[in-house]
């Protein structure tokens, strides 16, 4: 299925747009999987293999922080438009809600001076200060300082590290066994960007604010693979049930198909970009800076799946995205033009 993106993703390879990619298409009980390319350049070519964990980077905000968060909302243990400071009083802004948080629509002051060189605890009591501005809960704009917040927030709530927390609540109930946080084997990872500083990063989180913060981390840090990450989508696809168990309720992953930013410039769910198709379909969509995206299309039980190593060995973002954006759009066509057949 979906041939012509296959080739995009082909030529793509060729460009060296990444190194390597592992993608899937799902269409009701169908699944296609793909794993080309190599894993690595440098220091040595090695080729990419299905077992290889990539790390996801800002998918780790909605596969972990977000899904705990729902799941707490449906325990009524929190409620969505009441202040973070309420469930966690280290923080210092009485105006930001859950909402806020999960919407991108706090307007939040994300500048931390030396933030690289701040230690773990220096950082965490750093993120305790930031405050909103003056468009609070009327634009949204993308940070990661929401979920470094929320969790926070899950810590003091459950008392456990977050990725205890996301271990115990995500990835040991949907038996994403090849998963993890911290890895301790970097050899079954796949590297990332050639850093001034850090060398080749490779069992390291990429990013450098979930680095620091490490098992303390809402917005990064999670190492997973296709296999798994085919088990999570289809829990979303199948409206939140996971081989008949029960996993997050049907009308709260039927919710998270609306706009719940109120936003004048950016429609949001929780936790999810919502990306709407010519056609009307609305998809939950995040991306990872590393390379990766989740696009879903819950209603019809679809999704792509991409996984790529794009920042290594040198990171192009601006190239990757516009690059990435033609891939998506590929794709969007394709499923409405096999929609029409």
């Amino acid at each position: 299925m979906y041939e012509q993106t296959k080739e995009l993703i082909d030529a793509y390879l060729k460009e060296g747009v990444f190194p390597g990619a592992s993608f899937a298409f799902i269409k009701g009980t169908k699944q296609e999987v793909h794993t080309k390319g190599l894993s690595q350049i440098i220091p040595k070519p090695e080729r990419l293999t299905e077992s290889l964990r990539f790390d996801v980077a800002s998918l780790t905000k909605v596969i972990c922080t977000t899904t705990v968060v729902l799941q707490l909302v449906e325990e009524k243990r929190i409620s969505l438009d009441k202040p973070l400071k309420d469930y966690y009083p280290s923080f210092q802004d009485p105006r930001i809600t859950i909402r806020h948080l999960l919407t991108h629509t706090g307007d939040i002051t994300t500048y931390i001076e030396n933030r690289d060189t701040l230690s773990q605890e220096e950082l965490i009591q750093a993120y305790h200060q930031v405050t909103a501005g003056d468009k609070l809960g009327l634009e949204s704009k993308y940070t990661d300082t929401g979920t470094i917040l929320l969790g926070l927030m899950l810590e003091e709530l459950l008392k456990k590290t977050a990725i205890e927390i996301f271990e115990e609540r995500v990835l040991v109930p949907l038996e994403m066994t090849n998963s993890c946080f911290l890895p301790d084997k970097p050899n079954q990872t796949v590297p990332t960007e050639l850093h001034k500083q850090r060398g080749l990063i490779r069992g390291q989180t990429h990013d450098p604010k979930a680095y620091v913060l490490a098992e303390h981390a809402g917005n990064a840090g999670l190492f997973t693979n296709l296999t798994d990450l085919v088990k999570f989508v289809t829990m979303y696809l199948n409206k939140g049930i996971y081989k008949e168990k029960r996993f997050l309720q049907e009308m709260t992953v039927l919710s998270l198909l609306e706009d719940h930013s109120f936003a004048k410039n950016h429609p949001r769910s929780l936790g999810w970009d919502l990306k709407r198709d010519v056609d009307g379909t609305v998809y939950l969509f995040h991306t990872g800076y590393t390379g990766t995206f989740i696009l879903m299309d819950i209603l019809s039980q679809e999704a792509f799946i991409f996984l790529s190593n794009r920042v290594h060995p040198v990171d192009k973002r601006a190239a990757y995205i516009e690059k990435r954006d033609q891939l998506i759009q590929l794709y969007l066509e394709e499923k409405a033009k096999a929609v029409e057949v």
